[in-house]
């Protein structure tokens, strides 16, 4: 009986040794590794980890950009008995040594000299827990004389050595592996604290995998593009464990740069990404209509009406007319098809968004195009997915409905609860938190409200602790207002405030790349984002963005001041999760006298804020921003 990870490796490249499993782009050719070569590759590796000292229930860090060497490396922790952890590419330093720390890893495998520099920064502070460090890209790491430095290749030597002189060794440890084994240990988005590390056992993703690929069944011969942080829950859900489950190719793309031509280039059948990406392909493509000839721009404006008619029918489950199947059919072949190739999604059987709530708007413009884009529900503690749209049944603004072997209901509160064998086993050194997390009967408790709609769809709200109560006793969803918002390709972050206060307001992160674009055509000059972002124009393109999202919102919910940041909220300043959510309580109290000043009476605020660098640096901006008023019509 197949109970692991590792064991589905085994198993594929043992029926088809010379299928391609992987593929990476390295200088523009795909090169391609087949479920042989990835099972040799992951065996010498975890021989190698094994010689050098890993023990069956020690745990592998690991950090870098999407590499076939992450999976091999995660694979043969598994294979041992071990367990890993990813750790998000862009982390500081200090929350490197947070995770490293606190996971008990004692091999840390790192990309390039990028990640390597921050393992040195922190070398001291481990105290000699961490054996080795192991790197693949040696580029730029050649006078590096550091004795727990080793390269990958260099393990996977030792390894096939060890395999020589034990030659069943490995097998036989694959053979030992049980499903209610540690697999992984996963961080949690973090948006109210520092991230909790979820344990996650084979059994939890395989049968998440069998779960979702129950309702929406993918094939040996499709292709996936691995380009989302393989430390999140959703990569690891479609990469790894989908991945080894279904046996599709996984594509990794040469740089984050390159994905969409790369994406472009493969054609994947399945797609799934955070709310972030679809709302950037988005503004991608409304910037570059802009741009456009005017012929080209009026059959866009032709065609996208008659997009939005028929997936209003089709949300609707109503039969399109003979009239609307010959106008979209001239729509697709006219315009969507090239919009579709354009992005990589022409070839796409499904796409998932998940990790946070889509903006209705957004969610209809894919549908417009003819892309099959469901909406996901899940957390990092439950393997990443829970419940998931069906083909022929989607509702926007639903999640959809419950996944096979998963159970969800309402709490009297309102909070959602899950059970299913996917759920966590608690999370790591935190036994007061899964006590929390996990009642005696099983039972998930997510923090999120939402209720089941008449279908059976279950519909979320948002976060329990951040839905505000208005003025007039309403109930509403910052997030949902913030998504309405970032439907503008001029806005790249929003965060809505409430609740508490008299009226609703917002903070604006203008998308510098695209308002800088149109700013140069309307010949309005700027020198950086903060002087970009008080711009007079600007103001008024983001003030008719405001008010477009107003029209749809209930008087009582509509934003009725607002201001430009003058900085990015960074994911470095803790401002965002490494997922790009919105840590609220964090801005809230770091911007407290810009949130006085937007219930206050005056039309600008002095601001003074600490920036932190890349490299760590940091420096100090100081300038007045502009608080706009909104005509709400009440």
């Amino acid at each position: 009986m197949i109970e692991t990870l590792p064991q589905y490796l085994a198993l594929r490249a043992k029926e088809a040794p010379d299928r391609v499993a992987l593929r990476e782009r390295i200088y523009g050719i795909w090169q391609p590794i087949t479920w042989q070569e990835y099972y040799d590759h992951v065996k010498h590796f975890a021989l190698g980890l094994h010689a050098l000292g890993l023990k069956p229930q020690d745990t592998v860090a690991i950090i870098g950009d999407n590499r076939p060497e992450w999976v091999f490396a995660e694979l043969a922790a598994q294979a041992m008995g071990a367990k890993s952890i990813g750790i998000y590419q862009d982390s500081v330093a200090d929350e490197v040594f947070d995770i490293v720390n606190r996971s008990d890893a004692t091999f840390v495998v790192a990309e390039d000299q990028e990640q390597v520099d921050k393992m040195l920064e922190i070398w001291d502070r481990l105290e000699g827990r961490v054996h080795k460090v192991i790197y693949y890209d040696p580029k730029g790491l050649r006078n590096y004389t550091e004795d727990f430095l080793i390269y990958f290749l260099d393990v996977e030597a030792i390894g096939k050595e060890y395999a020589e002189k034990h030659p069943d060794f490995f097998e036989e440890q694959i053979a030992k592996g049980k499903g209610s084994d540690l697999a992984l240990l996963s961080t949690t988005s973090g948006t109210t604290s520092r991230p909790k590390l979820a344990m996650l056992t084979h059994d939890n993703l395989i049968s998440m995998a069998r779960n979702l690929m129950a309702v929406d069944p993918l094939e040996p011969d499709d292709e996936f593009v691995s380009f989302l942080p393989l430390a999140w829950i959703g990569e690891q859900m479609s990469s790894v464990a989908c991945g080894l489950y279904i046996g599709f190719k996984v594509n990794f793309p040469e740089a984050p740069e390159t994905v969409q031509h790369d994406m472009r280039e493969i054609g994947p059948q399945m797609m799934f990404s955070p709310p972030r990406i679809w709302e950037s392909l988005v503004s991608q493509v409304q910037v570059k209509i802009e741009d456009t000839t005017p012929f080209k721009r009026m059959m866009y404006n032709w065609a996208l009406p008659i997009g939005y008619r028929m997936a209003d029918t089709r949300f609707r489950k109503e039969t399109p007319s003979t009239k609307l199947k010959i106008l979209y059919f001239l729509a697709d072949w006219l315009v969507f098809q090239n919009i579709k190739d354009q992005l990589g999604l022409r070839r796409l059987k499904r796409a998932y968004t998940g990790g946070a709530a889509l903006g209705p708007d957004i969610f209809r413009f894919f549908h417009a195009l003819g892309v099959n884009l469901k909406q996901i529900y899940g957390q990092t503690e439950i393997g990443g997915i829970a419940v998931v749209h069906r083909d022929g049944d989607i509702k926007f603004q639903t999640v959809g409905l419950p996944i096979p072997e998963t159970e969800v209901k309402i709490e009297e509160s309102g909070e959602i609860l899950m059970r299913s064998p996917a759920v966590m086993q608690g999370y790591y050194g935190n036994p007061e938190a899964t006590a929390e997390a996990i009642d005696e009967e099983g039972w998930l408790h997510s923090g999120d409200a939402g209720y089941f709609d008449e279908d059976g769809h279950l519909i979320v709200i948002d976060r329990a602790k951040d839905v505000m109560t208005l003025h007039d006793g309403t109930k509403f969803s910052p997030q949902f207002i913030e998504n309405k918002l970032k439907f503008s390709p001029y806005i790249r972050e929003a965060v809505v405030f409430g609740g508490d206060w008299p009226f609703v307001t917002a903070f604006i992160n203008i998308d510098f790349a695209n308002v800088g674009k149109w700013a140069e055509n309307h010949q309005v000059p700027y020198t950086t984002y903060t002087d970009l972002a008080q711009k007079p124009e600007v103001y008024e393109i983001i003030k008719q963005h405001v008010l477009q999202a107003n029209a749809d919102l209930p008087p009582a919910a509509r934003i009725r001041r607002f201001l430009l940041l003058h900085k990015e909220l960074d994911a470095d300043d803790a401002e965002l999760t490494r997922t790009r959510k919105v840590r609220r309580r964090l801005v809230a109290e770091r911007y407290k006298e810009l949130i006085d000043a937007l219930y206050g009476d005056q039309d600008k605020v002095e601001v003074e804020t600490v920036i932190t660098y890349q490299d760590g640096r940091t420096a100090t901006i100081r300038t007045h921003l502009r608080i706009e008023e909104v005509d709400t019509g009440d």
